[in-house]
């Protein structure tokens, strides 16, 4: 799959996540999206905060503040079933490696 077609795919996969997560209960912001290369450096470059390689970079990740009765749940595990709804569908969670409001979907190793 090329990295365009993976993102016309992450798109719609995070539409499907969110209306999931609305369906039970939550409510949700974006937080950060497409990591702009004049601020965050190419790919492979530290520039700003964020890893070198971050799929926020290339268009295939996205951050979410998650709300439940309008109150902002911030923890790795109050995120849990989002993850766990996000990797059945095929995309990383990031409460697998400390990023818990990251979701993203694995392009060339990076997540």
């Amino acid at each position: 799959m090329t990295l365009g077609q993976k993102q016309r795919k992450f798109t719609l996969m995070v539409a499907e996540l969110i209306q999931w997560a609305y369906d039970q209960g939550y409510e949700l912001t974006f937080g950060d999206a497409y990591r702009d290369p004049r601020l965050h450096g190419v790919l492979g470059e530290k520039k700003g905060y964020g890893h070198p390689k971050s799929t926020h970079k290339i268009r295939l990740a996205v951050d979410l503040n998650l709300f439940k009765e309008g109150k902002l749940l911030q923890l790795t595990e109050d995120h849990r079933p989002l993850g766990e709804k996000w990797e059945s569908m095929g995309g990383s969670w990031g409460g697998r490696f400390q990023d818990g409001n990251h979701y993203s979907l694995e392009h060339d190793g990076m997540r």
